[in-house]
């Protein structure tokens, strides 16, 4: 038994297998040809392993971007990072959030079926980070494990059905049509970015609009842009914390100074990789997604990890990523301020929700909206990861942490329904289904009232 549920685990633990096997499956049900299909499975799978490339480069060049940041600033405490703290847990609770996350995948289509919220979590990554949170969060206070699977796995259905949903109307604005979605466990502070870019924002005055003199025309690409910009800031960074800090714990001897401009260009070649790897797997898997939508849930919208708006503002994602900074910084003067558990800033989290957050908030919101939804996504993402901290029992006690917004309104949810009792974690499944079919409802008669317009295909910027 443990050894079929390691092997779902390996399976389902990577987006690029599933995005392949998507590929496939829309391929088969739209009866395509061995050629056709064989080639676009094979570029689905190719082109997601492109893209988390390119997010393990970037991922390599900001890891020690924080342990340096960290020990220039002097400042000591938890780190929201997913993969550190998801580590403990699948160690401990493995068998579990292999369980949640699995059957939290057919919830996820069931309801994808039966409502009017047709999306399919495809990042299948940060999804089993998150039934691991549940599976701590149920175990550690009370919860056998067979309970815990059975209202872990209703739970991360509905989190990743309606989680999508929350980012959709401004994901129409970023991608000029309705066939794509975001799926990530940033999505709530995404969504807030594209709130405020709304109501505080100027959409007349656009990121990508920003007006370059011809003697700075360089500036016009997006790779020399994000290379000077993350240049500048790592070696300010690194001329705090010194060269012998530097060079002995993380250059690994070689000249800092060097050392500094090869990781600001590592990290602008993983954006580049990043922006290839979405092409690839937009133009394959729309396509072959359509025979899923036509045969298994009808108008489905494939949601696609954040990744996938990069291409549609990329003056934005680099606005976002040091806006979100610049929020967890100021969220993290506050938290040192008032004394207590101390966030330090993951640089992956803002750089990953931050980007998405500022490409929303620019689309809502022009340039103000990209600054300020961003600044706002980096003080959830500080504070919110403070606050689920209580409902994790030992795993709490460790130095990292859950670091996006939806673990932590998702955990403070669960983790308050847990200290209320075990009927209240019930109640709040319960409710929260028949909450998504009463919604549903309401939606599909709003829109029998509205007349259908034919969607286009995304047409990301060059």
């Amino acid at each position: 038994m443990n050894g079929v549920l390691q092997s779902l685990l390996d399976v389902f633990r990577e987006p690029s297998v599933i995005v392949g096997l998507i590929a496939l499956l829309g391929l088969l049900l739209q009866r395509k040809s061995a050629s056709d299909t064989i080639k676009g499975t094979i570029k689905a799978f190719v082109g997601f392993l492109v893209l988390a490339a390119g997010a393990g480069v970037v991922s390599g060049a900001l890891t020690p971007f924080g342990d340096m940041f960290q020990h220039a600033f002097g400042v000591q405490g938890v780190v929201p990072n997913n993969e550190a703290i998801v580590g403990k847990v699948l160690t401990d609770y493995g068998s579990q959030a292999a369980l949640i996350f699995f059957f939290g995948m057919v919830v996820n289509v069931l309801l994808a079926r039966l409502t009017t919220f047709k999306f399919i979590y495809m990042s299948g990554h940060v999804a089993l980070y998150l039934a691991a949170m549940i599976a701590v969060i149920l175990i550690a206070n009370g919860f056998s494990s067979w309970q815990a699977i059975l209202w872990g796995s209703l739970a991360q259905g509905l989190i990743t059905t309606l989680s999508p949903a929350l980012v959709q109307p401004w994901m129409r604005r970023v991608t000029k049509n309705d066939t794509v979605a975001l799926g990530h466990t940033g999505n709530f502070g995404i969504a807030t970015s594209g709130l405020v870019g709304k109501y505080l924002g100027d959409p007349s005055r656009s990121t990508e609009d920003l007006k370059i003199p011809k003697g700075l025309g360089f500036l016009r690409d997006t790779t020399v842009v994000i290379a000077s910009s993350m240049g500048l800031i790592y070696l300010l960074v690194t001329l705090v914390a010194g060269p012998g800090y530097v060079e002995r714990e993380l250059s690994d001897g070689q000249w800092y100074l060097l050392w500094a401009v090869m990781q600001a260009g590592k990290f602008a070649a993983g954006v580049f990789i990043i922006l290839a790897g979405v092409r690839v797997v937009l133009a394959e898997i729309i396509p072959a997604f359509k025979g899923i939508s036509e045969k298994l849930v009808p108008n489905a919208r494939p949601a696609l990890d954040v990744p996938i708006v990069f291409t549609f503002a990329p003056n934005a994602v680099l606005v976002g990523f040091l806006a979100s900074f610049v929020g967890g910084l100021i969220g993290m003067g506050v938290l040192v301020a008032v004394g207590g558990t101390i966030i330090i800033p993951g640089i992956v989290a803002h750089f990953m929700t931050g980007a998405a957050s500022g490409v929303i908030g620019n689309a809502t919101g022009g340039r103000r909206g990209a600054i300020l939804g961003a600044m706002t996504n980096g003080l959830l993402i500080t504070f919110l990861p403070l606050l689920v901290l209580p409902f994790l029992g030992d795993v709490g006690l460790q130095n990292s942490t859950f670091s996006d917004a939806d673990f932590g309104v998702s955990g403070l949810l669960i983790g308050g329904a847990v200290n209320a009792g075990h009927i209240a974690v019930i109640g709040l499944v319960v409710c929260g289904l028949i909450a998504t079919f009463a919604a549903s409802a309401i939606v599909t008669r709003r829109r029998a009232a509205e007349p259908t317009e034919p969607a286009e295909e995304p047409q990301p910027a060059s």
